[in-house]
């Protein structure tokens, strides 16, 4: 029966628990179970036991310990030199917590005992007696952690409840799962989760067991692998074969681990290597499976470069490295400033565009080394096989990887800067269309996974800064096209040249030549002759070559005796360098009637562009030459027509068409011209031959025409601009919608010129032509 509820006190246990009948020793450390351990001597030495549900609680409440637990009786107490109390505890029944009484020193509860006294069994609880008995008997006979002395006195246990306890003390089971046993208090049911348990211990069991055995097989077959192995060698030694392919397996096994590989690669290499070691020498694979795992061994996986994202130092580098191009500086220190404060990459893939000798490739290289990476560099002119970027399959005839997986491997590292150069150039053809498999690789959102056709696992591009250089951006396909931010280099302006040549290509060049500041000397008059008359080029290539020109001539002069020092000056640059290769000063000498100047944009940077119109006694005959692309012929075809429909304002003879034939040339015959912007030109040249009025010399135009005579806006005009500033040209007319675009044109070309804005064709002939020649 239950007894009456009685106070006594609590002392909870952190990891353990106590079931009935139970006697052993506990260790007790805390200052308010030690309390109640006294409290318990002084009383009846009598005591409630019972577990933590947390046990990383040090100072439990109430809702941190189980309300079943054990009424136990305190059989010794021993104090230990640490101060712990060792204590020997012997459980009496199970109790119940009825409640927990206020006291600051130690826990005291009122609790009831559960257990039931009685001695009469029936014969169901007798049988299952009997079946955990057996049970018991075969888990010991194979877990091997219960004694025979155990068991025996287990088999002697005629009580049925204290045969569940004492057979659930000796159960490798959880805290929680005992508390369960605990807590059932019906022997009938307690038997019954006894005998599930042993069953499903001894399931555990049988299964360690197998494992165990078959760890022990394939111990086994490793030793014995590495015993025949061992032999191997052996043998190998004594017949002289010392390089034999034992050592190479080992050499490329310890590749393998120091690569650093992920997991998946590294399973693949493994299974691999099996296949090349169970592989004669003399087999044609053999040599592949190889190659294949060299090049797995080689690409860096982990190693990668700490990037120094200081922008004080990169502006440093930037200005040291090139002079000019502020605003190409500025938008690159903006990217690295991005990258500094997000401490990621995760961003647009930089393309520096503009004609060639500006600067792209070696702006790519200053960003590398402004964030001490390392860098490498693949051409892309010319590409025009998918394999090139991808790689061929391992099935083909000396396969490798693709050039993208090359490249990694020549930077060594997983996060360099990898320059993709004249991405422009790339064509298509039958065998693939390398812009396609490019996609990938500059796709922030796919690159960490890119594919290559010879290694076949996925390698991670995310971390590598990709900018990319081109000359026209027209030709690129439109989906690389949106995976990319442009950056465009225009050009450099005269006083820029200058500041180049003094500052870089001169100590360049006489370094190359062997001259020493003693030997040669440039005047700065000289250098800028240099740039007005013998180049004429958007970038500083054609420069550099007069530069090297130069100093050959002062080498010459030196080694043959002629001269000790050369001094190069305004005077001396025509003996050394010929005739002027160009004209500086006005695009025209006189002003022209039935010539205009107009503004071109090519891939090389701006340039002027010459229009010529003569007339001639005919049928109305419309001849155009120069190499001119269709764009360019509707072109002249819409002016021709917006001057017939306004002969009568112009002044013109309203049958002019039927009694001329009219030619327009742009001179430069075998270079080939397109694009909308001559419109204005072409029409503003053709007015001119027919009103005798000539076209002023120091205007410069550009601009979309319509049939209306609207003025239509164009591209490219920074570089319009300077090609009209190094002709020599004063003032330029543009569209009305191009004048936003006038800030982007650097400050001492816009002081150099006068940017005329105009939205229709009349606009245009009022500031373009003069005054009527009447001696025609």
């Amino acid at each position: 029966m239950e007894q009456e509820n009685r106070k006594i006190p609590l002392l909870p246990l952190r990891g353990l628990l106590v079931f009935p009948t139970m006697v052993l020793h506990l260790d007790v450390g805390r200052e308010k179970s030690v309390q109640a351990l006294e409290q318990a001597m002084v009383d009846d030495s009598e005591i409630m036991l019972t577990s933590q549900i947390d046990l990383s609680v040090d100072e439990p409440s109430e809702q941190d310990m189980y309300h079943i637990g054990t009424h136990a009786k305190v059989k010794q107490m021993l104090k230990l030199p640490n101060g712990t109390i060792r204590v020997l505890v012997e459980g009496l029944a199970r109790a119940e917590i009825s409640r927990f009484l206020e006291r600051e020193d130690y826990f005291e509860v009122e609790m009831k005992r559960l257990e039931n006294e009685e001695n009469d069994y029936d014969s169901e609880e007798l049988a299952l007696m009997r079946n955990v008995i057996e049970q018991f008997e075969q888990y010991v006979s194979i877990s091997k952690k219960v004694s025979n002395e155990t068991l025996q006195s287990v088999q002697d246990i005629a009580e049925p409840a204290r045969l569940a306890d004492v057979v659930s003390s000796h159960l490798p089971l959880k805290i929680a799962e005992k508390q369960k046993l605990l807590e059932t208090v019906p022997v009938h049911d307690r038997l019954m989760k006894i005998l599930e348990t042993l069953n499903n211990e001894k399931e555990v069991l049988g299964l360690e067991k197998k494992i165990g055995q078959r760890v022990k097989k394939s111990m086994e077959k490793t030793q014995k692998e590495y015993y025949l192995r061992e032999q191997m060698k052996a043998i190998q030694k004594e017949l002289g074969d010392k390089d034999g392919k034992t050592e190479e397996v080992e050499e490329l096994k310890q590749k393998i681990e120091e690569a650093g590989m992920p997991e998946n690669v590294k399973e693949k290499a493994y299974k691999e290597m099996d296949r090349y070691e169970k592989m004669p020498s003399s087999s044609a694979e053999s040599s592949v499976i190889r190659n294949y795992i060299e090049w797995l061994t080689v690409i860096p996986w982990t190693e990668e470069t700490e990037d120094r994202l200081d922008i004080n130092h990169a502006q440093r580098i930037l200005d040291e490295d090139h002079h000019g191009l502020d605003q190409v500086k500025e938008r690159v220190l903006e990217y690295l400033a991005v990258q500094e404060m997000t401490q990621s990459l995760k961003g647009p893939i930089l393309c520096l565009t503009g004609p060639p000798g500006v600067g792209k490739t070696s702006l790519a290289r200053s960003v590398a080394r402004a964030l001490e990476r390392n860098f490498v560099r693949m051409s892309l002119g010319g590409v025009r096989d998918e394999a090139e970027i991808r790689g061929h399959r391992r099935t083909y005839v000396g396969a490798m990887p693709g050039r993208i997986i090359q490249g990694m491997k020549k930077a060594g590292s997983t996060n360099p800067v990898f320059l993709l150069d004249e991405i422009d150039k790339m064509a298509s053809d039958f065998r693939g269309d390398p812009s396609a498999a490019m996609l990938e690789v500059l796709d922030p959102e796919q690159n960490n996974s890119f594919s290559d056709h010879f290694i076949e696992e996925p390698y991670d591009l995310s971390q590598v800064m990709f900018i990319t250089t081109a000359n026209n951006v027209s030709t690129i396909p439109e989906p690389l096209l949106d995976r990319m931010e442009f950056i465009s280099i225009a050009g450099y302006t005269e006083v820029e040249k200058l500041g180049i040549a003094k500052n870089h290509l001169l100590p360049k060049q006489t370094a190359e030549h062997g001259l020493s500041k003693g030997k040669i000397q440039f005047k700065e008059d000289a250098l800028l002759k240099i740039i007005r008359y013998y180049t004429r080029e958007a970038g500083v290539r054609s420069l550099e070559r007069e530069v090297a020109n130069v100093c050959r001539k002062a080498v010459k002069r030196i080694i043959s005796g002629e001269r000790k020092r050369v001094i190069v000056t305004v005077n001396t640059i025509e003996d050394m360098l010929g005739q002027p290769k160009y004209r500086y000063g006005k695009a025209e000498e006189t002003d022209q009637v039935g010539a205009a100047t107009g503004l071109a944009y090519t891939t090389a940077g701006g340039n002027t562009l010459s229009i010529e119109v003569s007339l001639a006694q005919g049928k109305g005959e419309l001849t155009l030459t120069g190499k001119l692309g269709d764009v360019m012929k509707e072109s002249a075809q819409a002016a021709f027509s917006y001057i017939r429909s306004r002969s009568e304002e112009l002044k013109i003879d309203e049958d002019f068409h039927e009694k001329y034939d009219i030619h327009i040339h742009v001179p430069a015959g075998a270079t080939p011209k397109d694009g909308p912007s001559a419109g204005i030109t072409m029409a503003t040249a053709l007015i001119s031959a027919l009103t005798k009025r000539p076209v002023k010399k120091e205007v410069g135009m550009t601009g979309e025409i319509t049939l209306r005579g609207r003025v239509l806006p164009i591209g490219g005009l920074k570089e319009k601009a300077m090609s009209a500033h190094r002709a020599g040209l004063e003032t330029i007319i543009i569209p009305e919608e191009n004048k936003k675009d006038i800030e982007d044109v650097p400050e001492s070309v816009r002081k150099g010129l006068t940017f005329i804005v105009v939205s229709h064709l009349d606009e245009v002939l009022a500031y373009a032509l003069g005054e009527a020649n009447e001696s025609k």
